[in-house]
């Protein structure tokens, strides 16, 4: 079977005043820095128990920075995949999640339950990222089948790169995701033989 280890970038100052990130580059702050250190260390320790045999990450800042520390500590040089790029979160990008939730608490409410139903302002519908998600991780899938890789991802779209691969068939987020962190997924007997769920 093959195993997905999907990893959150460390932190930005967006991540500290609770900001959201959507497709600005944000460099990694110092507790950012910190985390990718130990998360670094942690995907390198024997008892971890997956060898990636590869490390992709989408094109932001902190997210290749983190590909990279993580990439040096196992021994990868990682690729970046344009599609594994954040989700555009319009005019919400850079506003406090407290002041959208308080101006548009109702459409806020409704992004966290069912995103698939509303958009940000002049942002990025949910349909035309897992789109995109989809074209990336088929081929990925089915070049590592049987093997595990590494895919480092910033919040919202980790979140629904982990739904795509677990089929789960509603994506809903988290209200809060933590920074530098990793989950690890195995895709099942529900995907078919050309790399799609079943």
């Amino acid at each position: 079977m093959t195993q997905v280890v999907l990893i959150r970038p460390g932190a930005t100052v967006y991540d500290e005043q609770n900001r959201v990130l959507g497709v600005l580059d944000v460099p990694l702050s110092d507790r950012g820095w910190a985390e990718v250190a130990e998360l670094a260390e942690k995907l390198a320790e024997p008892f971890f128990g997956v060898e990636l045999a590869a490390l992709y990450c989408g094109p932001s800042e902190n997210a290749v920075r983190t590909a990279e520390a993580v990439g040096r500590a196992l021994g990868l040089r990682p690729r970046r995949v344009e599609e594994l790029r954040n989700l555009d979160q319009g005019l919400w990008q850079g506003l406090q999640v407290d002041e959208i939730k308080r101006r548009h608490l109702k459409v806020f409410r409704q992004w966290i339950d069912d995103p698939c139903t509303v958009s940000p302002p002049h942002g990025e519908p949910v349909e035309g990222a897992m789109r995109r998600i989809k074209a990336a991780l088929k081929p990925l899938v089915k070049r590592h089948r049987d093997e595990a890789i590494g895919l480092v991802a910033c919040e919202p779209i980790a979140q629904f790169i982990a739904c795509y691969l677990r089929c789960d068939p509603r994506v809903q987020l988290a209200d809060h995701v933590p920074t530098g962190g990793f989950e690890k997924i195995t895709i099942g007997p529900e995907w078919g033989r050309d790399g799609d769920p079943a």
